[in-house]
């Protein structure tokens, strides 16, 4: 699932404490010979909220099971983001089809700025102070995607400081 990103750390969800948070439930309708069939669509975002992460989606004929099984597929596609002091390493873009997702760390006692999917996905990470916009496509399960994706892209000063060679003061003092 998340094979094009390079420096993505992958946890199993065995001894975390997890929080889970709705994002939207869609009733999907699908007419048949006998007349119509009501279905769910639950997306769902896990997480530990000090850096691990995942998303995951369920469907069913009720929404409790809906969830439930998105909480599930949620917990199986966990990621560990890096932070710093509450707040991003440095600003990114993310994109998943029409959603477009600008986040940006923020200085402390900012909080989180930010509407609907992507709040959702920035406090289960465990982020405290951040700001951002999110354009195009307002479809939650894009947005959550796009958000994802910038998410993943982010790198700490750990990370840059081994893929350049050089030492963690230089990365900061030039």
């Amino acid at each position: 699932m998340y094979g094009k990103y390079k420096n993505v750390e992958i946890v199993k969800p065995g001894g975390l404490e997890l929080k889970d948070r709705l994002v939207g439930v869609q009733r999907v309708t699908k007419v048949t010979k006998g007349g119509r069939a009501f279905g769910f669509s639950a997306i769902v975002v896990v997480g530990d909220e000090n850096g691990v992460v995942g998303h995951g989606l369920g469907k069913s004929k009720e929404v409790a099971t809906a969830i439930a099984k998105a909480i599930e597929d949620a917990k199986k596609n966990l990621v560990r983001i890096p932070l710093n002091k509450g707040t991003l390493p440095h600003e990114q873009k993310g994109k998943y089809g029409g959603a477009r997702v600008y986040i940006q760390p923020a200085s402390q006692g900012t909080g989180v700025i930010a509407g609907g999917a992507v709040r959702a996905v920035l406090e289960a990470v465990g982020v405290h102070d951040v700001l951002s916009k999110s354009q195009g496509s307002s479809n939650p399960h894009n947005v959550v995607k796009a958000t994802f994706d910038a998410l993943l892209q982010l790198r700490g000063a750990q990370t840059v400081a081994n893929q350049r060679g050089i030492s963690l003061e230089k990365v900061f003092k030039g």
